[in-house]
C-alpha cells in the first residue's frame, strides 16, 4: 500500500510522484524501457563472457582481473580500498575459485538479462544486477557500474509495476500481488491498492 501508520497512529503517505512512478501501472512504461535498456547492457556482457574460453574454461580473465585488483603498488592508492575485500578477493583467488567463478558470473548476468528484458521478477532480478554492480565496484571497477546499480535500484523499488509489461503481469497476479484490478467498496469508502491504467 501507498500508506504507513507511525507509533503514534498518524498515517504518512507516499508523495505523489513516488505513488505514480513506484505503484501506478501507468508509468511501466518507463520502466519497461529502463529494464530492456539495462537488459540489453547485462545481455552484452555476458555474451563477450560466454564466448571467450579465459571466460569459460579456464577462468584466466577472472584471475587475471582478480590478481590487478588486490595489488598494491608502493606508490598511490591500491585498487581495493577496503582491506577486507581485498582479502576476500585474495582468499578467492589463493582457493582458485576463479576456474568456477567466472562461469558463475557470466551466467548470471545473462539471466538477469533475461529476466530484465522478459520482466520476469524483476525487482529480484534487478536486486541481483546491482549486488553484482556493487561487486563491481568494490574490487575498483567503475566505469558504468554506478549508473547500472542506480537504475537497478530503480528497478528493484518500482518491483510492482515494473514488469507490469511482462510476464510480472501474469507471474505476480498468480502469486497473488500486486495488480487485483478491483474498484472500490462503496460501502467502506477504501481506495483500491493500485491504479490499473
Amino acid at each position: 500500500m501507498n500508506r504507513v501508520l507511525t507509533r503514534t497512529g498518524r498515517l504518512v503517505e507516499d508523495p505523489p510522484l513516488a505513488r505514480f512512478l513506484f505503484s501506478d501501472t501507468r508509468a511501466a512504461v518507463i520502466w519497461l524501457a529502463v529494464r530492456i535498456a539495462l537488459g540489453m547492457v547485462w545481455l552484452d556482457a555476458a555474451f563477450r563472457k560466454l564466448g571467450n574460453a579465459d571466460w569459460m574454461e579456464t577462468g584466466n580473465a577472472l584471475r587475471a582481473f582478480w590478481l590487478k585488483a588486490v595489488e598494491v603498488p608502493a606508490a598511490g592508492s591500491p585498487q581495493i580500498t577496503y582491506d577486507w575485500y581485498r582479502n576476500f578477493i585474495q582468499s578467492l583467488l589463493d582457493a582458485q575459485a576463479y576456474t568456477w567463478f567466472a562461469k558463475l558470473i557470466a551466467y548470471s548476468e545473462l539471466l538477469i538479462a533475461v529476466a530484465l528484458m522478459l520482466g520476469t521478477f524483476v525487482g529480484i532480478a534487478a536486486f541481483l544486477g546491482a549486488f553484482l554492480n556493487w561487486n563491481f565496484i568494490m574490487v575498483g571497477s567503475a566505469g558504468t557500474n554506478g549508473l547500472l546499480g542506480a537504475a537497478a535500484v530503480l528497478l528493484v523499488l518500482a518491483w510492482k509495476i515494473a514488469g507490469y509489461y511482462g510476464l510480472d503481469f501474469y507471474l505476480l497476479n498468480w502469486l497473488g500481488t500486486p495488480w487485483r484490478g478491483h474498484l472500490p467498496d462503496a460501502d467502506s469508502g477504501s481506495e483500491p491498492a493500485y491504479k490499473t491504467g
